[in-house]
């Protein structure tokens, strides 16, 4: 947070960025654009900008981890008397703080451009807790591949595998628009699971399918996150013990 305060051009661009993206696809491309089902599209583009702004959070995480562990921070912090765990937690909680507010930047644009919850509050913070959830456990994947190549440079690498994971889901256009194959795997795709279930919470057009990961979006929505937490969040704090080996 301190980092915060001493670099606010980096912090505010970090914000705006995906409120550029909304602008973006919402006017720009959002004439050409079909709604299953029917629809305005800027309404069922915000909440995959939402899974968006969630998703492009993991590069950032992962060069803080690469450039703290490059400069020999990590190293001072594993000579000091803590739990491993604890600077690894405080890396996450960090990142989801920064989430929140960047969440909360977006709900705003989202009113400005027209979009609105339509099914009460309770559900639409339900969906808010859904797109943390899943924040958390990109943050783990963020600080295991970090602790792993530990050179900030190759955030180049991470990037080149966000781009396609993101729009490989159903963030801007339906799965039933693309390829068999393609549909498929954006269907299954994590993030597609935390967008259907934010646009069912919502109340925002968009979210049907007929497909097993449509139909059981909010539980997938959930079991993704988790599954991702348990599988990287040992292995991060296992490589951070580890990393003089």
């Amino acid at each position: 947070m301190a980092h915060w305060l001493r670099q606010p051009g980096q912090f505010v661009t970090a914000l705006l960025f995906p409120v550029l993206m909304v602008l973006m696809f919402g006017y720009l491309f959002g004439g050409a654009l079909i709604v299953p089902g029917g629809g305005d599209y800027r309404e069922f583009l915000l909440p995959g900008m939402f899974a968006m702004t969630v998703l492009f959070g993991i590069e950032s995480t992962y060069a803080a981890v690469a450039v703290d562990t490059a400069r020999g921070v990590t190293d001072r912090f594993r000579s000091l008397p803590m739990t491993p765990s604890a600077v690894l937690a405080g890396r996450a909680a960090a990142d989801l703080l920064h989430c929140a507010v960047g969440l909360a930047v977006m709900l705003a644009c989202g009113a400005a451009v027209g979009w609105q919850w339509r099914a009460g509050a309770p559900a639409a913070l339900a969906a808010i807790g859904l797109l943390l959830l899943l924040r958390f456990a990109l943050v783990w994947i963020g600080i295991h591949l970090a602790l792993v190549l530990r050179r900030p440079e190759s955030v180049i690498m991470l990037q080149i595998l966000v781009w396609p994971l993101g729009f490989t889901s159903n963030a801007f256009v339906s799965p039933d628009t693309m390829p068999g194959w393609l549909g498929t795997v954006a269907g299954w795709n994590p993030l597609s699971a935390t967008v259907a279930a934010c646009r069912e919470l919502f109340g925002n057009p968009g979210w049907g399918g007929e497909s097993f990961a449509a139909r059981h979006a909010v539980a997938l929505a959930v079991a993704w996150p988790l599954l991702l937490i348990a599988v990287f969040g040992p292995l991060a704090v296992r490589r951070y013990r580890r990393l003089d080996r």
